[in-house]
């Protein structure tokens, strides 16, 4: 099967999710519960959507490896080679509790530890992203291109914060340090959108820590857009580097630099931010 074979499928199975996500929404038929000792919002559309995806991908692609938010989240499949899907049935599930728009279904697939293809559908926005590794990235099928700014103060960038209340409050720094040099700050409540915005220009940077469902379908999509894509810190030996979700940092390669040593600044505890 082609790359191409391959990513027309996954569109059309990220966009059956988006339906379901939206009728669920509309109907507002949908209970919640907190998982991760009561931190992490979870409802019963993320566990439906994600058995669907797999349900599909099944039908399509036998027995390949999945690693999913809700139905198959060990992270011991970090290190395989050969195939393997990463799925998010929901990014921005507390924005699809609370009736918000950013919320998107992300579907990624890997071979040997890199990411090939990758889908983000935005169902209340309208809008689905795709990337195949080396061939661009595009939204609704237009080529789409990351943002060229050169100048950090004047550059829109994203972050997020964790549901752990006890590790905000180092990232504050970070925080400020980007609200003192850059133009602004946004937290959407979805990094897959995060790094799509990236890819398109909308935004020029983003930075966090995530899992990897989160954010392996984006990234490829913020690459081929022609962002650059990496770590503020090495990543350990044995997780690639495209699932490898701690301390991300994507931005307008002009920029990319400057960020990412603004933000080791900050954790040293630089006060003065440049």
């Amino acid at each position: 099967m082609t790359p191409a074979e391959r990513l027309k499928i996954t569109v059309n199975i990220a966009e059956e999710a988006g339906r379901m996500i939206v009728k669920a929404r509309q109907e507002q038929s949908f209970a919640h519960r907190y998982k991760d000792q009561g931190r992490e919002l979870v409802t019963d559309v993320d566990v439906a959507v994600d058995t669907l995806i797999s349900e599909r991908l099944q039908d399509h692609f036998g027995d390949e490896a999945r690693l999913s938010e809700e139905l198959a989240p060990d992270q011991d499949a970090l290190g395989r080679q050969g195939p393997l899907w990463v799925i998010d049935p929901i990014d921005g599930t507390v924005n699809f509790a609370h009736g918000l728009v950013h919320v998107a279904v992300s579907i990624a697939w890997l071979l040997d530890g890199q990411v090939r293809i990758g889908v983000v559908h935005a169902p209340f926005l309208g809008e689905t992203f795709t990337a195949i590794a080396s061939k661009g990235a595009w939204c609704n099928d237009t080529p789409i291109q990351a943002s060229a700014s050169e100048a950090l103060e004047r550059c829109l960038v994203a972050t997020g914060f964790p549901y752990r209340r006890d590790s905000r409050p180092p990232l504050m720094r970070r925080f400020a340090a980007v609200l003192i040099r850059c133009q602004d700050v946004r937290r959407n409540g979805s990094a897959a959108l995060d790094l799509c915005d990236v890819a398109c220009g909308r935004l020029d940077a983003y930075y966090e820590s995530v899992s990897p469902w989160d954010f392996a379908a984006g990234w490829l999509v913020a690459r081929e857009a022609g962002a650059r894509t990496g770590h503020l810190y090495p990543c350990p030996a044995g997780i690639p580097e495209d699932l490898f979700g701690e301390n991300l940092l994507v931005a307008s390669p002009a920029i990319y630099d400057e960020l990412g040593e603004l933000l080791r600044l900050a954790d040293d505890g630089d006060a003065t931010f440049g």
